[in-house]
């Protein structure tokens, strides 16, 4: 009896320090400012897949000339994707279809992209791709900008 009490006890504590590690996270992310929620789907076929599938949640944060993207639910320190302002391809933009409006957030607009030949999508929010395309456009001089 005592055990079985101990072993839950155990368990519990586990859960909450694990998502106060989740928290935590979360917060040192945000800390330096310039941050969005951002779903992403990587390396998607020509036609794109109204599936649904792929699609991973995540916050991206502005960091100079790039773009460091973290998954939320991970323990990570650093960024699964950095993608660099002046490799980024805008192909389209649409409204979530099919599937896809259950895996992403209710306000969330997909944008098409191309990023060193691969393709891939970006799910936010209007305000926060309002910023996205804004900070794509003012790139410094010289740099290639391609915003569809």
């Amino acid at each position: 009896m005592f055990l079985a009490l101990l072993v839950i006890c155990l368990v519990v504590a586990l859960v909450v320090v694990g998502l106060f590690v989740f928290g935590l996270r979360r917060r040192l992310i945000q800390r330096s400012g310039g941050t969005f929620d951002c779903s992403l789907r990587w390396d998607i076929p020509e036609g794109g897949d109204p599936s649904g599938k792929g699609w991973v949640y995540g916050v991206a944060r502005y960091s100079g000339d790039r773009i460091e993207w973290f998954r939320v639910f991970s323990y990570a320190p650093r960024p699964r994707r950095v993608l660099e302002r002046s490799a980024i391809e805008v192909l389209a933009r649409r409204a979530p279809e099919g599937e896809e409006e259950l895996a992403l957030l209710s306000d969330a607009i997909v944008l098409g992209c191309l990023h060193r030949g691969v393709r891939l999508e970006l799910a936010m929010s209007e305000d926060a791709l309002t910023g996205f395309l804004a900070w794509l456009e003012a790139a410094p001089p010289g740099q290639r900008v391609n915003v569809a």
